[in-house]
Parts: C-alpha cells; structure tokens; sequence
C-alpha cells in the first residue's frame, strides 16, 4: 500500500543509504518519458526536501532538457536485497553546469572536490512528495560493484574529446529541446 510523506524523513534516509542504484525519470510536454539509471555512489541527501546527484555523461542530455522546458522530475530507489519496498521522491529539477558557482560550491561541499572525468552537471531535485510502496514485485538481485567503463571510456577520450561528444549528442534532446550544456558560451555570443 503506498503512503506518501511531505519530506524525506529518517527512515527514507536510511533505506535509500542502502541503495545501490537509482532511476531518474523525467519529461516535458510534448517529448518522450526518458528513465536513466544512476549509482547511488553520485547521489546525496542535502536535506529533508532536496537532492543532488553528480551527472556524467551520456549518450544523451534528456533530464537536462527537459527540466530547462519545466518538466517534472522523479528519482525512484528499489529494494533489490532486503525487505522489499520502494521510495520515489517527486519534485522540480535544476540543472548547474559545470563551469557555474552552484556547481562548484555543491562540488566542493557535498562531494569532496571530486570531479570524476566526464562530469557535465549536477541535477538536483526540490522534493516536494515522497512516495513509498510495497515493492513486492521487484526481484532479488546481488549488487557486485561499479562499472569501470565510464571512467575507460572518459580517460580515452581526454577532456578535448568528451567536449567534442557533448556538443556533437549533448546540446539537444532526442526531441530537439537545447539542455543549456552550453549556455554560458551561447551568452556571451
């Protein structure tokens, strides 16, 4: 049975702690629902209402674009081990470009200075509903680690080239909306 909450209390703190993945669903009007998964490795809790979330890149900018159009955003945590349950957490998105203060204050305060090559954003989400459910669909599943090849393919790459993929498959989404990845040089033009 679901119950909803007005904020993220203790309880929903210390269940998505023991995540090991995340689902970000987002969309405007008028475009496609776009569902990216993400390591909770990215994820922090910065209060009772509000979430950040490191954003590497991708084969596309969809959650970008769609909140810079106004679109809803919703993070969504399973149990895969455990007591089944599931917690979505519903809000308004903001994008912070890397090159802005915002983005570089939450970096250097919520995430240790740690840039991982290949970081285009950091997303967070104003929490304004949190949703719990039974979960007694979602499977078992073993967690056996992060993936390596995010940080392969950025190294390879090099920063020249991952600037060269994200204005080639990042600047629009797959619905022609801009994600504003580029907007402090689109400024000063």
């Amino acid at each position: 049975m679901a119950k909803q909450f007005p904020s993220i209390g203790d309880d929903h703190r210390a269940f998505i702690l023991r995540q090991h993945i995340f689902f970000v669903a987002s969309a405007a009007a008028g475009t496609r629902v776009n569902v990216s998964p993400r390591s909770t490795d990215s994820l922090r809790l910065l209060g009772a209402n509000k979430v950040a979330y490191l954003d590497r890149t991708g084969s596309g900018n969809e959650t970008a674009a769609h909140i810079r159009a106004g679109g809803r955003v919703t993070i969504m945590f399973c149990a895969f081990e455990g007591a089944p349950s599931i917690m979505r957490l519903y809000g308004r998105g903001a994008v912070h470009h890397r090159r802005g203060r915002e983005f570089a204050r939450l970096l250097g305060e919520r995430f240790g200075g740690n840039e991982p090559l290949g970081t285009r954003q950091i997303v967070t989400l104003a929490v304004e509903l949190v949703q719990t459910s039974c979960g007694f669909g979602v499977p078992f599943f073993d967690h056996q680690g992060e993936r390596t090849a995010m940080d392969k393919w950025a190294n390879a790459r090099g920063p020249a080239g991952i600037d060269a993929y994200w204005r080639e498959k990042n600047v629009r989404s797959i619905d022609g909306l801009p994600t504003g990845l580029f907007e402090d040089e689109e400024a000063a033009v």
